[in-house]
C-alpha cells in the first residue's frame, strides 16, 4: 500500500525537510497551541531559524518530514516513516507544539496516530520527552534533538533502556518484558497505522479532539502514481526472483 501514498499537499522531494511541560521535560502534558500573537520575538526568530536549519545534513532524521502549520508557527506537523525495528513500516503522524516562552521551555510532542509504545499515552497520544531531556536546557537542546529523540525511541536499544517510571503506557511496558509478545503487538500497531482508514479518514477515532493534521494523505490512481514515480526517478518494484526491467 505504501507505494501508492503521497502526503498532500505535495512535499518537495528535491529538498525534503527531515525535519507544557514546565522547565523540565514533559510527561504527557497538554499540547494546546501558543497563538502566533503570543510568541515573543525570541521565540519567533528561534523557531524560524531552527526550521530553516532542518535542511542541513543530519538535522532532520531520515524518514521524517516536518512542516509548520498554516495556523501557527508554534505548531509543527510531522510524519515519520519507520524503516526498521519492531515498528517497521509504521506511518506515524505526530505534532510538535511550542510554548510562547520557547526556547526557555521545551516543546511538547503528541502522536495523532495510535501507536502501542511505552512512552506514548493511549489516552491522548502525548509522548514523554523526560528520559532524554531532564532537565531541558535552552543552551544545549534544539528542535532537531527532539526529532531525533522521537526516532530513537522506536529503536530496540532505546526500548530496552526504558524505565517503568517514565512510561505513559504501562501496558506496553509490561508486554516489553516478553519480546515475542511485544514484537507482535508492535507489528500489529504498524499494520494499523498504514491501513486505509488510519491514513485517509479524517474522522478516524484516533484523531478525535486532536484537530486536523497538516499533512493529510491521498491515494493515487495507478496512472497518477506512475507519473509521480517517473517525475522523481523511482523504478517499479520487482518481485523476488524476477528479472530487472
Amino acid at each position: 500500500m505504501l507505494g501508492s501514498l503521497v502526503p498532500s499537499p505535495t512535499i518537495d522531494l528535491s529538498s525534503p525537510l527531515r525535519p507544557r511541560q514546565p522547565a523540565r521535560a514533559a510527561r504527557g502534558t497538554s499540547t494546546s497551541t501558543a497563538p502566533d500573537a503570543a510568541l515573543g520575538t525570541l521565540a519567533r526568530t528561534t523557531l524560524a531559524l531552527e526550521y530553516a536549519a532542518l535542511r542541513h545534513a543530519g538535522h532532520c532524521p531520515l524518514g521524517m518530514y516536518v512542516s509548520p502549520t498554516a495556523a501557527s508557527l508554534a505548531v509543527w506537523d510531522a510524519v515519520f516513516f519507520v524503516h526498521q525495528g519492531y515498528y517497521t513500516d509504521s506511518v506515524l503522524r505526530f505534532r510538535v507544539v511550542f510554548p510562547a516562552s520557547y526556547p526557555a521551555a521545551p516543546p511538547a510532542v503528541q502522536f495523532l496516530t495510535d501507536v502501542f509504545h511505552p512512552l506514548v499515552s493511549q489516552a491522548d497520544g502525548a509522548f514523554n520527552l523526560a528520559p532524554r531531556f531532564s532537565p531541558w536546557s535552552p543552551q544545549e537542546h534544539r528542535v532537531f534533538d527532539v526529532l531525533h529523540c522521537v526516532k530513537a525511541a522506536f529503536k530496540k536499544h532505546a526500548l530496552d533502556d526504558i524505565r517503568e517510571s517514565d512510561c505513559l503506557n504501562r501496558e506496553a511496558f509490561r508486554y516489553h518484558d516478553t519480546t515475542s509478545s511485544f514484537a507482535a503487538l508492535a507489528t500489529q500497531s504498524a499494520m494499523l497505522s498504514q491501513s486505509a482508514s488510519a491514513l485517509f479518514d479524517r474522522d478516524h477515532p484516533s484523531m478525535a479532539g486532536k484537530g486536523t493534521h497538516g499533512m493529510p494523505f491521498r491515494e493515487l490512481a495507478p496512472e497518477q502514481l506512475a507519473a509521480v514515480r517517473a517525475q522523481v526517478g523511482l523504478r517499479e518494484w520487482a518481485e523476488p526472483g524476477a528479472k530487472p526491467q
